[in-house]
């Protein structure tokens, strides 16, 4: 039986290891790009069956075509989230496929990590210490017990973050859609959540709706002081908004792990350059800000559980007709998809 060819971009060291690893049986014949994918790039693919893509690819209609020209019948994303997938335009021409799940402890942990660096200071001790200066002038934090989180976002990865929430002693509020039936989640409105919550955590997908839900107006409705984390995706939030409330002491602190123009910037070393993204450099200036290149889903078991799923996926797709995991048009609107995965979406 033919080996399956994988165009696979946007690859990275670790993708490279932790998807040899999975090819164990040397089924798919992977060649690996450090090129991301984008109308530029997409002849990289010519006699392949499958591209292989992440959160910064952009799988645009004019690349969509390509693709489909050079005979790509899918596209496997390495990832949860497809919004850099023009999944209207992609339906009746080329499957998709993600890795709906994959670590949620590992993004859940994460927002805690930054949660707790930031509110105990702990990134300035630490470069602090360095330097033998043991003053404690500054370093005052917060109790994590009794206060109020609001969760955007419950799905795997929002409830996980709330079973930690509650280790903590903290009171959880939450805000979805589609609310978890049975869960025991106490579930607000959003202005409820924006007025109520002394932090709120962002776990909620990146659509036409959410994008930019925290602006001028929501972060007017929120508590002085209330400190945000994003580890989901950055258009979530209107960064030139939240930097003016930062510089009005409206936000007490931001942790980001994800910033909605970072497709050119993260993941890339420029500690010898000059970025010329004036607001992300401003961000970073602020000294209640803290910063990670979207590295929440960045540990040993979610890059194992990536590759696996990843190649299972095409596996299914390309040897059976079919993939649990495939993502249309009409799957993402919930509605008119009613295959239930049993064969392709179209």
């Amino acid at each position: 039986m033919d080996k399956i060819r994988i165009a696979f971009f946007d690859a990275k060291d670790y993708d490279k290891e932790s998807f040899v690893k999975a090819n164990v049986n040397d089924e798919f014949d992977i060649t690996y790009y450090d090129a991301r994918l984008s109308t530029d790039t997409c002849k990289l693919a010519e006699g392949c069956d499958v591209v292989c893509v992440f959160v910064n690819d952009d799988i645009n209609p004019e690349v969509i075509d390509k693709l489909q020209a050079n005979g790509v019948k899918l596209i496997a994303l390495r990832c949860a989230g497809y919004n850099n997938v023009d999944i209207e335009y992609a339906y009746g021409k080329i499957h998709v496929v993600r890795v709906p799940a994959y670590s949620p402890y590992a993004v859940a942990e994460h927002a805690m990590a930054m949660l707790l660096t930031s509110v105990r200071r702990i990134h300035k001790a630490f470069i602090r210490t360095r330097d033998f200066n043991f003053s404690l002038s500054g370093m005052t934090g917060f109790d994590m017990h009794g206060k109020t989180v609001g969760v955007v976002g419950t799905g795997k990865i929002g409830r996980i973050f709330i079973d930690i929430c509650r280790g903590f002693g903290m009171n959880v509020i939450a805000y979805d859609k589609y609310p978890a039936v049975d869960s025991g989640i106490k579930y607000v409105s959003l202005d409820e959540l924006w007025e109520q919550s002394d932090i709120i955590s962002l776990h909620c997908p990146l659509t036409d709706e959410s994008r930019h839900m925290i602006n001028e107006e929501s972060i007017s409705k929120m508590k002085k002081g209330v400190v945000i984390i994003n580890t989901s995706r950055g258009a979530l939030i209107d960064s030139e908004a939240l930097l003016e409330g930062i510089k009005d002491r409206k936000v007490g602190a931001a942790c980001l792990d994800v910033y909605e123009e970072e497709s050119n910037i993260f993941f890339h070393d420029y500690s010898n350059h000059i970025v010329n993204d004036d607001v992300l450099a401003r961000l970073i200036s602020m000294p209640n800000v803290i910063v990670t290149s979207h590295q929440a889903f960045l540990t040993s078991e979610a890059l194992s559980n990536i590759a696996d799923t990843t190649l299972a996926n095409v596996k299914e797709f390309m040897r059976e007709g079919k993939c649990i995991n495939e993502i249309c048009y009409k799957c993402s609107r919930m509605d008119s998809c009613n295959l239930k995965h049993e064969k392709k979406c179209f």
